[in-house]
């Protein structure tokens, strides 16, 4: 939901109405966007189809609460698929299950509505078979009218949440079953996230935290992404200016993949269409980073060595990179390599860097490190960080 300046005393409906009458990003482009994505690094995207809210981004023949009946008067789903499938990136959906805006979606904790007083009786009104047969019709006009899909990223399901005697909805609410399964007759080779309440998901998805270590559903390993903002707002916000240095957003992608994950960033646009310039300078960093360590992040995967303290492992075949989060005073031990590194390099410029494995019977003293349990490797590294935002050391393995 949006936030506007404007002191609105109406209800939620009347303000949203107020937005839709004002809603023209004149200035979208999609093949720009395709293009900064391409250029950040990315291999897919997702876009929101629908939000909270309810408003549709596409043309619905299911309600008139869409962009079609805008200022702006355009399908913005379409353009982007042929935009980001043109760039050769993977097309994502995202798609709220919730819908504030609808007559028969009964009113529950997240609802704007929640604290009127007589939100109760309200949903005696409320037909949620009704509204159930509008998602799934809505699910199937995205699914069928723009090619292939590769991913759908349904937001969001709470059955546990129960306020004011209203409970909050899940896989029944959604007949997440009969749901899921249109999803994969309509797009076979799609995969779904975690958000339908149901046990049978594609993925994991932790929203705006990184997990301590890889994630699992009921003790099996899992895929997942990791669901991270710029700036810890999930739409454009003006006057918001948290925003997380390239540098830490770099450490949050490097983290993730050390731990078998993706990393799903979102970027909110401007309400005329546009990638604001503080978000295109951080994705921009992101993507000159990429454009020198991409082999460190893309096919590459959790290694099976402990990293040293501030540092993380990736693995790619025989290649092992060192991501190194604090540049270190010149010497950095690896445990348990000794025997197993042909040559090493930082990746950036491809310059060698020398090492030496533990003498166990070496005392450390004047000039001479030592000390080190054996089976360790020492790498010497330059006195000054590389001006790069993540320095990546780039060992290959013997094995």
């Amino acid at each position: 939901m949006l936030i506007c300046s404007r002191d609105i005393t109406h209800s939620w409906r009347a303000a949203a109405e107020y937005y839709r009458e004002h809603f023209d990003p004149d200035l979208h482009d999609p093949q720009e966007w395709a293009a900064t994505a391409k250029a950040a690094g990315m291999r897919y995207a997702v876009l929101t189809t629908k939000h909270h809210d309810g408003f549709c981004l596409w043309d619905s023949d299911l309600s008139d609460w869409t962009v079609a009946n805008t200022p702006y008067g355009k399908d913005l789903v379409g353009p982007w698929v042929e935009a980001f499938r043109a760039a050769g990136l993977k097309i994502g959906f995202y798609h709220s299950l919730i819908d504030w805006h609808h007559p028969d979606f009964p009113i529950d904790v997240h609802h704007p509505r929640r604290d009127e007083a007589d939100a109760p009786e309200q949903n005696a009104s409320r037909d949620m078979g009704r509204y159930r047969e509008y998602l799934h019709g809505q699910v199937r006009e995205l699914l069928t009218r723009y090619g292939t899909i590769d991913y759908l990223f349904y937001d969001f399901s709470y059955p546990d949440h129960v306020y004011r005697q209203m409970p909050g909805k899940g896989r029944d609410d959604w007949d997440s079953d009969r749901l899921e399964a249109m999803t994969r007759e309509l797009q076979p080779g799609i995969l779904i996230n975690d958000r339908l309440d149901q046990p049978t998901a594609d993925l994991v998805t932790p929203e705006q935290y990184q997990p301590s270590a890889p994630m699992t559903r009921n003790g099996v390993p899992a895929r997942w992404e990791a669901c991270q903002t710029l700036n810890g707002s999930w739409g454009y916000d003006r006057d918001n200016h948290d925003d997380k240095a390239p540098g830490t957003l770099i450490r949050i992608l490097v983290d993730g993949v050390a731990k078998d994950g993706n990393l799903l960033l979102n970027v909110g646009p401007t309400a005329r269409g546009t990638i604001d310039p503080r978000a295109k300078e951080s994705l921009a960093a992101i993507g000159e980073w990429m454009r020198l360590h991409d082999r460190a992040v893309i096919g590459a995967g959790p290694a099976s060595h402990t990293p040293p303290p501030d540092a993380r492992y990736t693995q790619r075949g025989n290649r092992l990179y060192l991501h190194l989060f604090a540049w270190p005073l010149q010497h950095v031990h690896l445990p348990g390599l000794a025997g197993k590194i042909h040559y090493a390099q930082l990746l950036h410029d491809a310059s060698e860097v020398l090492f030496t494995e533990a003498n166990p019977d070496q005392t450390a003293q004047n000039t001479t490190p030592g000390g080190q349990p054996e089976g360790t490797v020492t790498l010497t590294l330059p006195i000054q960080q590389p001006d790069v935002a993540l320095p990546v050391v780039e060992l290959s393995l013997t094995e």
